[in-house]
């Protein structure tokens, strides 16, 4: 599907290790994918339900796209769950 879309999927070993965390952008994907994995396994321990998975991933990336923005995090937070549909 990914080729249909126009886009390549492209595997990168990095071996592992101190080196791993040296590959440009790899450091960012590391971190995006372990504050997830914790958010998933900690706070919405019941993802696996799967009832709410796509609300908890659009959380997630909200946090994530406003991360350095936090004085704006909680009104804009408010405000928009007071705009969407329950």
């Amino acid at each position: 599907r990914l080729e249909e879309a126009g886009h390549a999927h492209t595997t990168l070993d990095t071996g592992g290790g101190r080196a791993a965390t040296e590959t440009p952008g790899a450091r960012w994907v590391n971190v995006v994918l372990g504050n997830l994995k914790r958010a998933i396994s900690g706070v919405y321990h019941a993802i696996a339900q799967g009832n709410y998975a796509r609300r908890y991933l659009a959380e997630a990336a909200y946090r994530f796209n406003r991360r350095f923005r936090l004085r704006q995090m909680l009104p804009r937070l408010a405000t928009a769950m007071m705009r969407c549909k329950p």
